[in-house]
């Protein structure tokens, strides 16, 4: 069953997207040279405490922290640690999620440690980012859910190949186990989204106003296979090769798409694909 929402409790959602977006922006100015992903996770901890929300990462599943901090190879699920010291030319992923009255927020970015990047790296983090966009502004009233994987994936498979360097092996991977889905009184919900089109899956749910879904793709510079390390949460790409992540939850409203947890509610770069972004229930 998906969960629809009304328009006071998508304002709601906003309200913890809002809280999202703020840890977001606390944690790209820490990410630098010589900070650990524990410092990270605790300028997180401080931003959730000073809006007055909840964590939804905390606990979850037994999870140690309230943001995944993913490095490098890292893909998702990342945990912070006083050992991992962030270091110039790394590529660091962090997502993060949070709790207001009940209703939750969720999204993702990927930073750039330092200076000093090859190419091929950029361009990963970009890649996946514009696939994220492609993928909300295919959230359409009556569109499907395979819809948004279509969009995603067909931005990826248009893009050139990037350079062969250290860590690349000439190609995009979209990875397989992990994608998207429903959010709202819980953080995962139905339904499940791919970030690629499953020909076995069929078309998915129509979209109507009140659906809400955290839309994340993560790709690599290699493999689109991965594996979860000893710790149980962790996972790497099988070969080595340097990911990206990018999330926002967006809800579907009867006057289009509102980005929860982008600042601005995803209207400029809705914008720059023709797409009108839903007003603010905030503003």
């Amino acid at each position: 069953m998906v969960q629809i929402k009304t328009p006071e409790q998508i304002a709601k959602m906003r309200e913890a997207g809002l809280v999202v977006a703020a840890i977001h922006a606390a944690t790209r100015e820490a990410a630098v040279p010589g900070a650990t992903t524990k410092d990270l996770d605790e300028v997180a901890r401080k931003v959730i405490a000073d809006h007055g929300a909840k964590s939804n990462f905390l606990g979850y599943g037994g999870f140690p922290a309230t943001i995944c901090t993913s490095v490098n190879e890292v893909v998702v699920h990342g945990i912070p640690s006083d050992d991992v010291v962030l270091k110039d030319g790394d590529i660091i992923s962090i997502d993060c999620g949070a709790i207001i009255d009940g209703w939750h927020g969720d999204a993702a970015y990927t930073a750039f440690v330092g200076s000093g990047h090859a190419p091929e790296l950029i361009e990963l983090s970009r890649v996946t980012e514009e696939s994220m966009w492609a993928g909300i502004a295919a959230m359409k009233n009556g569109n499907r859910l395979v819809d948004i994987s279509r969009a995603i994936e067909s931005y990826i498979r248009r893009q050139p190949r990037p350079a062969t360097g250290e860590h690349s092996l000439g190609k995009f991977g979209i990875i397989e186990d992990y994608g998207g889905h429903g959010i709202g009184t819980e953080m995962h919900m139905d339904p499940h989204l791919l970030n690629y089109v499953a020909r076995k899956r069929g078309k998915g749910p129509k979209l109507v106003p009140g659906f809400c879904l955290a839309i994340e793709p993560m790709v690599s510079l290699g493999t689109p296979r991965t594996e979860v390390l000893e710790d149980d949460w962790t996972v790497i790409t099988t070969d080595g090769t340097w990911s990206s992540h990018w999330e926002h939850s967006v809800a579907l409203t009867e006057q289009g798409p509102l980005v929860l947890t982008a600042p601005d509610g995803g209207k400029a770069k809705l914008a720059e694909l023709g797409v009108t972004a839903a007003p603010d229930p905030l503003a």
